[in-house]
């Protein structure tokens, strides 16, 4: 038929044979990777791996810049994730859930909190990158 949509593009989901609905995408175990969050562990570990590398074998000058820009990538990343909790906390509170919007305001502002200390650890080291 001309008027039907492909069956690739179909928003119905397929079913087992009993009756359950088929997981789409990729999972790590209940939790559904997405590109968002693909990069954030990326994000993640390998800015503390470039931050462990920076202290652990660089032994010269070049030792600080590399921790101060490791810091500022973390920086970005929990501020990222509390605006995320941010987020999801409007989500919950208009779904009525209560106790799903406690735990995103906790969590978000936690990951707010980290995210000032990695800021600020970024100035400290770069005012003393530079003196």
């Amino acid at each position: 038929m001309a008027g039907s949509p492909s069956p690739r593009y179909s928003q119905v989901s397929r079913r087992r044979p009993d009756g359950s609905r088929v997981r789409t995408g990729r999972y790590l175990g209940p939790i559904e990777i997405t590109p968002i969050r693909a990069v954030l562990g990326i994000a993640f570990f390998g800015s503390l791996a470039y931050i462990g590398i920076a202290i652990v074998f660089v032994k010269n000058s070049a030792q600080l810049p590399m921790v101060t820009s490791g810091l500022a990538v973390l920086g970005f990343l929990f501020a990222s994730l509390s605006l995320g909790g941010a987020i999801r906390m409007w989500r919950a509170w208009q779904d009525g859930s209560q106790a799903s919007t406690f735990l995103f305001a906790l969590l978000g502002g936690i990951a707010g909190m980290i995210a000032l200390g990695c800021f600020a650890g970024t100035l400290v080291l770069a005012l003393v990158w530079r003196s």
